[in-house]
């Protein structure tokens, strides 16, 4: 864990540099004046609406557990599930499982909270594809990328449904733990996750998660696409919450800390191809990830004081 916050503490000293210097590069003047423009009441509103991701995202989540036969009282849920907030521009988020270390005194098995991250992290991923796919008519480029992640996802569930191989994978791996094999006892692991996992995309839990994802991602999208008008460059919402979603898509692909320079790169790429001009895509861009990822980190880090005292 100690390694997860040392990734995110260095995440921030290369975002801050990063967006310094794409400031620079854009004229420091243009974007403060864009800024300016924009003004705050826009910015309380995107902060609002991905509040109302995260939110909706938690509600998700504790349906999870409540379907892994591990439910917690809302208020230990809600201050564990944002704590892990504070680690999400960790390698592939995988800091926001101390949410497992802190549920674990209430009851729930590892298994069962690392198979929710899981869920959740498949869960998001098809969101957003659904959300990418509204606009692939107006960037072939796109579409290759987006029905590789569609592929590689639906091959993953149907893997994951398929008990008799999950069963056998276990059966080698106990066999082999038992002769003092550490990554055995590891991959054993591994299978009881999976099988805790399966159990979150049944017909109703898919359809469920997949709802909440949707309406939870589409919230940043129409910020996104709200604040692209507040600075004088409307775009059609189908067309604003395509980038937003397609820069969410490449920079979860990516592995890189919370997408950090990919998702801009992608964001700043397409705002310049819809006509906006640089100063512009790189306010929207900084704009869109400080309301979204970093305000999130901020948040999980005043729940992860509350936690520790």
């Amino acid at each position: 864990m100690h390694r997860a916050v040392r990734a995110v503490l260095w995440s921030v000293v290369v975002a801050a540099v990063g967006y310094l210097g794409l400031s620079l590069w854009a004229g420091w003047r243009e974007v403060v004046a864009a800024v300016v423009q924009v003004g705050p009441w826009v910015l309380l509103g995107l902060l609002a609406l991905s509040l109302a991701n995260y939110l909706l995202r938690f509600v998700r989540w504790g349906r999870y557990l409540t379907l892994l036969d591990a439910p917690v009282p809302w208020r230990v849920n809600l201050d564990a599930y944002f704590a892990g907030f504070a680690l999400t521009t960790s390698p592939g988020k995988l800091g926001e499982t101390l949410r497992s270390v802190l549920l674990k005194p209430h009851g729930v098995p590892p298994a069962a909270s690392l198979a929710a991250f899981f869920a959740e992290r498949a869960s998001d991923l098809l969101s957003i594809l659904v959300l990418a796919a509204i606009g692939l008519w107006s960037y072939a480029p796109a579409r290759p990328v987006v029905g590789f992640a569609l592929a590689f996802v639906a091959v993953a569930l149907l893997l994951v449904q398929w008990t008799a191989l999950i069963a056998a994978v276990d059966r080698w791996a106990l066999a082999r733990a038992g002769q003092g094999a550490r990554w055995a006892k590891l991959l054993s692991q591994l299978c009881e996750i999976v099988l805790h996992f399966r159990r979150c995309f049944s017909l109703p839990a898919l359809s469920m998660g997949l709802g909440l994802g949707v309406v939870a991602w589409l919230a940043e999208g129409v910020g996104f696409w709200w604040l692209l008008a507040a600075l004088g460059h409307p775009l059609d919402l189908s067309t604003a919450v395509f980038v937003y979603a397609f820069a969410m898509l490449i920079g979860g692909l990516s592995f890189l800390p919370g997408g950090l320079g990919s998702s801009e790169a992608v964001m700043i790429a397409l705002l310049s191809l819809h006509g906006l001009p640089e100063a512009s895509a790189v306010t929207a861009t900084l704009i869109c990830r400080l309301a979204t990822l970093w305000f999130a980190v901020a948040l999980g880090a005043l729940f992860m004081l509350r936690v520790r005292k």
